[in-house]
């Protein structure tokens, strides 16, 4: 089963309102570990883990409101911006 098919299973189980609510969670466990981290925490492993949280529920979103390749544009658009503040050109942005 695909990542796609997995994301489109679980919004129908659980609803779109729920996975939203859900995204937001997962992003505020994130901010919690950043925000350990910063004050001396050695959590990596814990950041690691919520990041992939946070990817999935932001796949889910994606499909949700159905930007996904709206998303990619943006973020080559953002990244070659990036690119330009920093100084170096990237081909493949």
């Amino acid at each position: 089963m695909s990542e796609e098919e997995i994301y489109d299973k679980a919004l129908e189980k659980f609803g779109m309102e729920a996975q939203i609510l859900m995204c937001i969670e997962e992003m505020s466990e994130l901010t919690k570990e950043l925000c350990k981290n910063d004050r001396g925490v050695e959590n990596s492993l814990k950041i690691a883990e919520e990041l992939a949280d946070v990817e999935i529920m932001l796949e889910q979103i994606a499909l949700i409101f159905k930007v996904g390749k709206l998303v990619e544009i943006f973020k080559q658009e953002k990244l070659a911006k990036l690119s330009r503040l920093i100084g170096v050109e990237n081909d493949r942005v």
